[in-house]
């Protein structure tokens, strides 16, 4: 069982929760129709990986998220996460009207940095950034979602159960596209203009 990091100490999430089309800008990106209800898809604790792969079968495109660990039925802490996603079979499996699991929930599709407490923080005030070869491709924070981080909770906990450790991933902004081999990724999470966590990965 795959392994995040919270408070140094090293949590076993039972799975990942993954909510789509949360930022307006991305879906207007992606052409796609703007949901009438909240979009939300599983990952296995086996998509777990601190490492970033460009090529699994076929090209990965990345997407950047704020992402939060459950404990007690609350959010405990917070880190950033790149939901990884195979963006030609997505596409097939869509045109098809079929799950997108085998695009989304394969190993190493959820990479994350460490995470931090959310002890003293206010939820609204996150914000993530990434770059990539010191470009920055990606801004959006909590005040731009269409679903809030609390929404989110409330509507998950309305259906399924969550484990103490469990991981949240609350969408992505725009700016998303394909990892190249040796690209270097770095990825901030900023709570009122502070930077809370920063994490370089190297896509392999």
């Amino acid at each position: 069982m795959q392994s995040i990091t919270v408070e140094n100490l090293s949590v076993f999430p039972t799975k990942v929760l993954c909510v789509g089309r949360n930022y307006l800008d991305h879906i207007k990106e992606l052409e796609n129709a703007i949901p009438e209800q909240m979009v939300v898809f599983n990952k296995p604790s086996t998509a777990i990986s601190s490492h970033l792969h460009a090529f699994q079968q076929e090209p990965i495109h990345y997407e950047g998220e704020i992402c939060f660990v459950v404990n007690k039925g609350q959010f405990s802490a917070v880190g950033i996460g790149l939901d990884l996603t195979k963006r030609q079979l997505q596409s097939q499996l869509k045109e098809q009207g079929l799950p997108w699991e085998r695009a989304k929930a394969f190993d190493g599709s959820a990479v994350f940095s460490r995470f931090v407490s959310l002890q003293g923080l206010n939820i609204d005030d996150l914000e993530i950034e990434l770059f990539i070869n010191c470009v920055r491709v990606q801004r959006g924070g909590v005040r731009q979602m269409m679903y809030s981080p609390q929404t989110i909770l409330g509507e998950l906990q309305s259906y399924t159960t969550l484990c103490d450790g469990d991981v949240i991933m609350t969408g992505t902004p725009k700016g998303v596209g394909e990892v190249q081999q040796g690209d270097v990724f770095l990825g901030r999470l900023i709570h009122a203009g502070k930077i809370l966590i920063e994490i370089e990965w190297l896509a392999h």
